[in-house]
Parts: C-alpha cells; structure tokens; sequence
C-alpha cells in the first residue's frame, strides 16, 4: 500500500532572535523533511523596508517552489515592537513595526501565494473587564494606548489585504528562554531581594513561547480557517499569582512576594486590568487546547532550569 504524500511546509519567520520565533524555529525543523524553516532578524530584514520586504518573500518562495512548487509557504510574522512604555512617546516607529509592516508582508504573501500568520496582543482591548467573562474574539476592541493603537492597526491591514490566506493570533503574557521577560525578571529578584512587591489587580494568562510556537504549527498544519483567533495558556492568574508560581519552581518561599496595586507603580502606559482572551474561535476550529499555564510554567523549568536562573 502507498503512503500517502504528507504536505510539505515552508516557513519563513520574522524577528527570529526573540521568544517566540527562536521557539518556532526549534519546534518546526526537527520535523524534518515536511518542514523548511528560515528565520530572519532585524539584521537580515528590515521589515518596515517594502522593498526588502518584498524581495524576501519573492525570494524565499522561488527557492521553496524550485525544489516543488506544492510546497506550502507560510510566514509567520513573530516581530513587533513591544516597548510598551517607550511607545507612548514613540508611537511613529512603533507603528512602523506594528502595523505599516504587517501590511507589507500581507501584500508580499498575496503577491506570492503565500499565507501568513500575524501575532498580535491582548493590548487591543480596554482591558476594564474585571471579572469577566474573557474577551473573544468578535468583541469590539478598543486599545488605551499606543501599543495597543498599532497593533489593532496591524491587525486590520493583514486582514483586509489578504483576507482568506491570513491568521491574526492574540496572545497574551508571553514568557520564554530567549530575552527579557517577567519569569527572568522574577528569577532575578529572587536572589536579589528578601521580599518583593508585584501587582495584584492585573488578571491575565500567562503564556510560554514554546506552546505558543506548537499552537501556530498546528494552525498552519491544519489549515485552520481564516480570521482572528486567541491562543494563550489555560487559566488566569495575576501578576501576583505569576510570580509567587515562579518562586515556587525556583524553591522558595513564595510568601515573600508581597501583593500590591497598579496605582502604586505608575508607568506612562495604562496597562489593562483584564488581559484574559477566550479560546472559543480555537477550540471551534478543532485546534488543540493550550496546557494550563501553570502546568506549562512547571514544564518549561524542567526543561530549561538553567536558563530562567540568571
């Protein structure tokens, strides 16, 4: 009997050097010969460049078409400026990777016959939910800040420019080996301080870059339907909650984080009290459902101790 001829995926990823796509990259290519998967950092692609742009995608779907031209081509777009503070007063550049960006490469995937994957952020909403229900994907947004403002604009140009070939994923809280981010950050001020003060009145779910990473293979994989979708880790916790989990992987007393307010750590950005995203849209889609984040935070410690303890 023959075997059937598994599809072949080519993956081209932006910002790769960062959580996600070093994780995209590591899932994909021990898949072997049904994934090809390169990755481009800022170095070798300036995506707010529409020429460069333009050429890369090309480029990489001539080279990907040359060996079949069956093979599917997917670019996931793991790049944004997510200085969330920082775009309240450089709100142009942060547009410029945000949303001017996700367009260029929404026209490049058209003109290629390619598919693109769009990461985007629970930033897009007002986050003023408090206690629920969870924000879905059909809720109007309503972004309080520049983050937020531009990402919701880079939503919109990928799926009005190339809207039955594009997936827009919010997510939420991510965390991963690569970078700065809070779980680093806790592990840090773990050895650094007796007690610790961390927000208490901000309710999201934390999300670790590799399951995010397994989440947008799978999307690709199964050719998921067109749209918008939310994909984080299962449950909710807070601020508070996060980091009193992460010291309890590091063995110690998670008593010494103390909880506090957003108003006594004011910051030019207003960050949203209610950061929790419905996975309706995913679970309709028949895709798989996200381990719980407390769950993943205990898995992603067993695999790389080391490199969460600075």
């Amino acid at each position: 009997m023959a075997v059937p001829k598994q599809d072949t995926f080519a993956f081209l990823v932006t910002g790769m050097g960062g959580q996600l796509s070093t994780d995209f990259v590591d899932v994909a290519r021990p898949l072997g010969q049904t994934v090809f998967c390169k990755g481009r950092t800022i170095d070798d692609l300036d995506i707010t460049d529409p020429f460069a742009v333009k050429d890369t995608v090309a480029e990489w779907c001539r080279v990907v078409r040359s060996d079949s031209p069956s093979h599917k081509v997917v670019v996931i777009n793991a790049a944004a400026y997510t200085a969330v503070d920082a775009a309240e007063s450089d709100e142009d550049t942060a547009y410029a990777v945000n949303a001017t960006a996700p367009a260029l490469l929404a026209q490049a995937c058209a003109a290629n016959g390619a598919k693109l994957v769009h990461v985007s952020t629970d930033y897009v909403f007002p986050g003023d939910r408090v206690g629920g229900p969870p924000y879905d994907v059909d809720d109007e947004p309503g972004p309080v800040g520049a983050y937020g403002r531009t990402k919701l604009a880079g939503e919109r140009a990928v799926r009005e420019l190339l809207p039955h070939a594009s997936w827009v994923v919010r997510t939420a809280w991510v965390y991963g080996v690569t970078g700065h981010n809070f779980v680093k950050t806790m592990a840090r001020l773990e050895r650094e301080r007796e007690t610790l003060n961390v927000v208490a009145d901000q309710h999201g779910s934390p999300t670790w870059s590799r399951d995010l990473a397994k989440a947008l293979w799978a999307l690709a994989r199964e050719d998921a339907p067109a749209g918008t979708y939310h994909c984080t880790g299962g449950g909710q916790t807070t601020w508070h909650g996060f980091a009193q989990a992460v010291f309890e992987e590091l063995g110690a007393d998670p008593a010494r984080v103390q909880p506090t307010t957003t108003d006594a750590y004011p910051t030019p950005a207003k960050r949203p009290a209610y950061s929790v995203l419905s996975p309706r849209a995913w679970e309709q889609a028949g895709l798989p459902a996200m381990p719980p984040w407390r769950d993943a935070l205990h898995e992603a410690f067993r695999l790389y101790d080391t490199a969460f303890k600075p």
